[in-house]
């Protein structure tokens, strides 16, 4: 049987046990927060204590032994920069190095590794091959947050070492309302038309959905985008949390006809995981929404929610053909 792979796990750290992460909260992502930690299922008392880093980690490992998956995919976070190469760190909510999720992934089975370079840092390419040689499965951005506009023609070679390597870029697309956008565009699938071009096998995070009322929806172009790149995927991370972004029309696109061969499984934790929403608009029986609630494991719990959905098992492993073999 093919691995079950959960392809978009965010780690979160406060550098306890020098690991290097940084945590300052703005905006929504203070008020989230302590839900975010009891959804792992930490305290926020944990969160300001001096062994964070370990207990979320020791959390993430024993939900993906604990759950039907088989591997988690590890996000680095990187920080937003000019395109001249300057950082930007006071525009950023919290920070995690590759060298972490890439130590994380050598010392745990469970784990996979998706690096975060922004193009315009000047030591890119050099983090690029250093990343390659620990192992990475990806490499994960999100354009609108870290100012990534991945058309710009002076990222054409790092994007083709990224295809010459195998390795994928997971990008998020659609609403983002955790985390400081520097750029409301770059939130558009069309961002990832050239690396498509150079030929990165790109999956687009979310498939461009957006919230209800307060976002665009680009679901459309995502679905449309398939069609010309063969190598564009999209994952289904969030779309079983308290995002507004699920619409019963979307729902049906993402789960039958040609677009839900391109769909991976992702839960997006620690954004809290509820199928509230899917039941109140109707998408999901309230026995399914509430046997889905009696789950405490919350990787399980998102599982179980999206094959309630209707995603198909494919969605579990279809990221072993699209990650970069570690």
């Amino acid at each position: 049987m093919s691995t079950r792979i959960d392809c978009h796990v965010h780690v979160v750290g406060t550098g306890t046990g020098g690991t290097g992460c940084w945590y300052r909260p703005k905006g929504l992502t203070t008020i989230g927060a302590p839900w975010m930690v009891r959804c792992v299922g930490l305290t926020p008392r944990d969160l300001t204590g001096p062994d964070f880093d370990r207990l979320y980690i020791e959390k993430l490992l024993a939900h993906v032994r604990g759950s039907s998956l088989d591997r988690a995919l590890l996000l680095a976070h990187e920080l937003p920069y000019l395109g001249d190469g300057t950082p930007l760190p006071e525009q950023a909510s919290f920070y995690v190095p590759n060298d972490y999720v890439l130590r994380l992934a050598r010392e745990h089975p469970e784990f996979l590794a998706a690096v975060s370079i922004h193009p315009s840092r000047r030591d890119a390419f050099d983090e690029l091959e250093l990343c390659l040689a620990g192992g990475a499965a990806a490499l994960k951005c999100l354009p609108n947050v870290q100012g990534i506009d991945w058309n710009d023609r002076c990222h054409t070679r790092f994007l083709e070492r990224m295809a010459e390597a195998g390795l994928p870029l997971l990008a998020h697309t659609g609403s983002e309302r955790t985390m400081p956008v520097m750029d409301t565009k770059l939130a558009d699938p069309r961002v990832l038309t050239r690396p498509l071009e150079i030929g990165v096998k790109c999956i687009a995070a979310h498939c461009g959905t957006g919230m209800m009322l307060l976002d665009p929806d680009t679901l459309d172009v995502f679905a449309e985008m398939t069609e010309r790149f063969p190598k564009l995927y999209g994952d289904n991370s969030a779309l079983a949390a308290l995002s507004f972004r699920l619409r019963p029309s979307a729902l049906r696109r993402l789960t039958s006809g040609p677009l839900a061969g391109r769909i991976l499984h992702g839960s997006d934790l620690p954004v809290p995981i509820s199928g509230l929403l899917a039941w109140a608009g109707g998408m999901l029986p309230w026995r399914e929404f509430r046997n889905a609630a009696r789950i405490e494991n919350p990787l399980e719990r998102d599982a179980q929610l999206k094959r309630a959905l209707g995603f198909g098992e494919e969605t579990f492993t279809r990221a072993n053909k699209v990650l970069r073999p570690g």
